[in-house]
């Protein structure tokens, strides 16, 4: 009897445990209210705004390829320093080519000598054959030969012109303004067309660096599909900043130059060429650079915190707090972020209250205590 008595009165007592631990549980599930913060999606226009890594090149690049070939006689640089446009760079063995200048004048000498007695011979013999002393047939001899005589001076006019030019060929001046690279050639070495080394040196054009802007293609016609010309991009581009490699903001801002006439077949992108001025030559072709610039025109855009939206594999989604302060779970289709704000291009409409924090813990139609989220 005593011990079911016992065993009666340890069944009641955990009869009793069970309903005090599951009555507040039960209480929370009905009537739960939870203190959320909660932000409100505003409309905004905001350029879509793009980074993109990029090698620097130079604006231009010159071949320096001699005219004329001979043995390399000097040289006036220093390799890999800056040189400026109408400098002296080399010099080539000027003797044979001064030599043939000066038989060139002589030739030319030589045609006016023969010029002259043609034409005193044509002289003397017009007025001969006006008074029928000599035939017409030796007339037109004289002034055949007064003719091949003037041809024969003009010849060997053109001739010395052309001794003079190749003369000055053995002089090779810089074409612009630029960085000189070094030379394979040294003094001695024969040089110029038809020799082993027909180029001497490269000058690369840096005043000005150029960078190649990919975009998607896809992406591009989406930025802009209305327009006429897909080479026409002006507009396209704005305030494109250069970073260099340890993230210094370079401080002169770029310019957009044109658009590269072929897509690439291996990337599907169109290629923007984009300008930089470089007076101090601080950038070098060839290194690598990180460009942002804003694409397209300014768009219309519904914007919440990143932190209210939660993604799961490919779907995206936001809590909306009703006027009622009750959630609702819904469906979103997500943009471009900008900074700490997640555009919402379908699903949402600006002044709807969107929750912050306590999202895991949200479920269908909860009422909740919204306050206003802490601004960034």
């Amino acid at each position: 009897m005593c011990k079911k008595t016992l065993l009666t009165a340890a069944i009641a007592a955990l009869a009793a445990l069970v309903a005090t631990a599951c009555r507040p549980q039960a209480e929370t599930a009905a009537g739960q209210t939870l203190e959320i913060a909660t932000a409100v999606a505003r409309s905004d226009s905001l350029y879509v705004r793009r980074s993109f890594i990029s090698e620097i090149g130079s604006d231009s690049e010159v071949i320096i390829e001699p005219r004329v070939s001979g043995f390399l006689a000097a040289r006036h640089y220093r390799k890999g320093m800056p040189v400026r446009k109408g400098q002296l760079l080399f010099e080539i063995d000027n003797r044979e080519y001064y030599s043939a200048l000066l038989s060139a004048q002589a030739a030319l000498e030589s045609s006016r000598a023969l010029a002259l007695e043609a034409r005193n011979n044509y002289d003397r013999a017009v007025p001969l054959a006006g008074i029928n002393a000599i035939s017409a047939a030796q007339l037109d001899q004289y002034t055949a030969r007064y003719a091949a005589a003037r041809a024969d001076v003009k010849a060997a006019e053109q001739a010395v012109r052309n001794a003079g030019l190749n003369l000055s060929y053995t002089k090779i001046y810089s074409p612009i303004d630029g960085i000189i690279e070094s030379s394979n050639a040294g003094k001695g070495d024969l040089v110029g067309p038809g020799t082993q080394i027909p180029t001497l040196t490269t000058i690369m054009n840096i005043d000005t660096v150029t960078v190649s802007i990919a975009i998607p293609m896809a992406q591009f016609l989406a930025l802009d599909g209305d327009r006429a010309m897909i080479y026409d991009n002006a507009g396209l581009l704005s305030d494109i900043v250069l970073y260099e490699a340890d993230g210094t903001r370079y401080p002169f801002a770029g310019k957009y130059d044109y658009t590269r006439t072929a897509v690439s077949t291996a990337t599907g992108t169109i290629v923007l060429i984009v300008r930089f001025p470089n007076p101090s030559y601080r950038l070098k072709a060839g290194q690598f650079a990180r460009i942002e610039a804003n694409l397209g025109a300014k768009r219309p855009r519904v914007l919440v915190p990143s932190q209210s939206v939660s993604q799961i594999l490919d779907a995206s989604s936001v809590w909306v707090i009703r006027t009622d302060s009750t959630a609702e779970y819904r469906r979103i289709t997500p943009g471009e972020t900008f900074g700490a704000l997640w555009a919402v291009e379908e699903g949402l409409q600006p002044g709807e209250r969107v929750a912050v924090t306590g999202i895991q813990k949200l479920r269908e139609g909860m009422r909740v205590v919204p306050a206003a989220a802490p601004q960034n």
